[in-house]
């Protein structure tokens, strides 16, 4: 990660870790769970290579960047807010964005509430969820997978945290980031599943081509300090994101868009996720959606495991722009 530059910006009441490569146009990343700015690597070594502005920061709760104790200062409000503070802070009106997982729900929200801010988005792996007025968020979801839904879950304060303490850090990031399981990810209550932040659930593997042991080691030691609270406090703010979201339902995204994932994501084979790509529902509620890339053989963490690939597909759609 050599020229990688690292800095700490205030934005939206909190100080915000950044690190950023090139100079040019701005491409900002925003990474997932359980991931930090490191996610974005290769891309910020190839973006910046290529005539661009590599900005990724560690969202809220995350890495070096401050984490708020209250739940409820995770919501979707503050999740955007902190994004458009910190393209202001960058100087510039307009900024490519490149998302995935979470970061690409704050993706989709920062293209709905702020058009204004971003010229193209390169969506990973989450696409566009549009809101339904009949049924909550984690309602919806529990309705359709259970209890075990490692969503529902997630829901209670401490719990999680409590079964994957800080001894089990590593061995949680590496059986999350290497699992290959789709459909949707189920964590019973005694621990084991087919979740695979289900710690000693899963037989050790070795490491794949894609994810070093210094890889591991970087999110492990980030998030030793941390714990997994800031990330999982995104998800206990689903419900009340729905209701303070209300006013934009059925409002239609107007940025540019092409989305991009793999044929095994979590994702992709849940929640009814292919079926709504597929059908056209993705493109009524996302008219500018260009193009929707399915990688053969690519699990959910895409960015990581097809790097070359997905950076080739976001150079070649934003020097379009």
């Amino acid at each position: 990660m050599e020229g990688v530059e690292h800095r700490t910006v205030e934005v939206n009441g909190i100080k915000m870790h950044v690190a950023e490569k090139g100079e040019g146009p701005v491409v900002l990343f925003l990474h997932g769970f359980p991931e930090l700015w490191y996610a974005w690597r290769h891309q910020i070594l190839a973006l910046s290579a290529l005539g661009y502005r590599a900005v990724a920061p560690d969202l809220r709760g995350y890495g070096d960047t401050d984490a708020p104790a209250s739940v409820s200062s995770y919501t979707i409000l503050h999740l955007v807010a902190d994004v458009v503070a910190l393209i202001d802070s960058l100087g510039v009106d307009q900024v490519f964005l490149v998302a995935h997982d979470w970061g690409a729900i704050v993706g989709w929200y920062t293209c709905l509430f702020r058009p204004d801010r971003i010229k193209a988005y390169v969506c990973l792996s989450v696409p566009f969820m549009p809101r339904n007025p009949k049924v909550k968020t984690v309602d919806a979801m529990r309705a359709l997978y259970g209890d075990d839904y490692y969503i529902c879950r997630f829901q209670e304060p401490g719990k999680v945290e409590a079964l994957y303490g800080n001894n089990k850090i590593e061995e949680v990031i590496k059986n999350m980031l290497t699992s290959r399981r789709p459909g949707p990810p189920i964590l019973p209550k005694e621990g084991v599943g087919s979740n695979p932040l289900a710690s000693g659930s899963l037989p050790s593997r070795p490491l794949p081509s894609w994810l070093s042991q210094e890889d591991v080691t970087y999110y492990a030691s980030k998030f030793a300090k941390t714990g997994l609270t800031g990330g999982l406090n995104y998800y206990r703010n689903l419900n009340l994101n729905w209701e303070l979201t209300a006013a934009w339902t059925g409002v239609q995204v107007k940025v540019p868009v092409k989305f991009i994932t793999g044929d095994l994501d979590i994702v992709y084979t849940s929640l009814g996720t292919k079926d709504y790509i597929e059908s056209g529902a993705f493109k009524r509620d996302v008219p500018y959606l260009e193009e929707v890339v399915v990688q053969e053989g690519v699990a959910h963490f895409n960015n990581q495991e097809a790097a070359e690939d997905v950076s080739n597909h976001i150079y070649n759609f934003i020097k379009k722009f």
